[in-house]
């Protein structure tokens, strides 16, 4: 059976709900241990833990800031010393995403975004690496967006930072490479999860009519990408971008 992940271990950030949920107990599903890493919401954390034990999989709950080098390397170590060295890693925290003029951000917010998208990533990768590099075998997941590809606006710090991220994700799928380390890029569209129940059903509805395929995208659909470039059949795919947007940008 393909994408099969049993002896390896996955850390997602941001996990315990919306697509990193979904993501994590995909992995999962097809073999993985995997960690559940959450910051604000333990009443949620603990309810994604039991749904992921009732589910089968070994996984554990650690909380953490995977902005801070201090967080991440409590949650790198955690994992280690329960579920054994970390070897798929796939950032996916985020905070709030408001669109606004660029005269109503502050170079703070611009930082946040920042912190989340290239600094976490960074963080992340530099701690696993020498686990990585010492079994010749290594998935990093950057989930970024189709923002990047259709210039959304006004969304200047969103669009800026996962462009940071895109850049640097195919820098790293150069370097990790001869390492037997993948580095690719999931580019979700809108699909619509807990932090979207209040959006405006206009805006909501007007994104759904330029869908090509007819249908919102759902959770799943962005977990199935990730497992494919977590597993053994996607190790001559690296530096690359999947959207999963129903069609929206094509390329």
């Amino acid at each position: 059976m393909a994408f099969q992940l049993a002896g390896h271990v996955a850390v997602v950030t941001g996990n315990s709900t919306g697509l990193g949920k979904e993501i994590g107990k995909a992995l999962g599903a097809a073999g993985a241990k995997v960690a559940i890493n959450y910051y604000n919401n333990e009443a949620r954390a603990n309810a994604a833990l039991a749904e992921y034990q009732q589910a089968g999989i070994e996984t554990m709950l650690v909380r953490s800031d995977v902005t801070s080098e201090a967080g991440v390397d409590e949650l790198i170590t955690q994992v280690e010393q329960q579920l054994g060295p970390v070897d798929i890693i796939v950032p996916n925290a985020t905070c709030e995403q408001p669109l606004k003029p660029i005269e109503e951000y502050d170079w703070d917010f611009y930082q946040r975004m920042i912190d989340f998208f290239i600094k976490s990533p960074f963080l992340l990768t530099q701690r696993c690496l020498p686990a990585m590099k010492e079994k010749q075998w290594g998935r990093i997941i950057n989930i970024v967006s189709e923002v990047y590809h259709r210039s959304v606006s006004p969304f200047s710090a969103y669009v800026a930072a996962k462009g940071g991220q895109i850049g640097w994700t195919r820098s790293m799928s150069s370097e990790l490479a001869p390492f037997g380390i993948t580095v690719n890029m999931i580019a979700p569209g809108w699909i619509p999860v807990e932090r979207h129940e209040n959006d405006p059903q206009e805006e909501k509805d007007a994104y759904r009519a330029i869908i090509p395929v007819n249908r919102w995208g759902v959770p799943r659909d962005v977990a199935d990408a990730t497992l494919y470039f977590a597993s053994e059949e996607a190790s001559f795919v690296t530096g690359q971008t999947l959207c999963v947007n129903g069609g929206i940008t094509p390329w």
